[in-house]
């Protein structure tokens, strides 16, 4: 069996982060812990194998205000690697 692979700074936090609080607003990242690019670190995270699952939802309160089709993040079972990761690897 393989082991999941290493992250560093940001992909490192983000994964943190959402292992500690999922589901785990978008904005939450980018206000609480100036994570700009949230979107681009879970898309580094999903490239790496991890089964990270992306909630759409349509409103939420945050600090008295809407905020509307936030991105929620949690992690998959098992959070590596996601469904079919390494299928791509016996093909080639």
């Amino acid at each position: 069996m393989r082991k999941a692979p290493i992250v560093t700074g940001q992909c490192a936090q983000v994964l943190t982060l959402i292992r500690q609080y999922q589901p785990l607003p978008s904005f939450v990242l980018t206000a609480d812990h100036a994570i700009p690019e949230a979107a681009a670190r879970v898309h580094d995270l999903r490239a790496k194998g991890y089964h990270v699952i992306t909630q759409i939802v349509p409103e939420v309160e945050f600090r008295g205000r809407i905020r509307r089709n936030v991105a929620l993040y949690s992690l998959g079972v098992p959070e590596w690697p996601s469904p079919d990761f390494l299928a791509g690897e016996r093909r080639q």
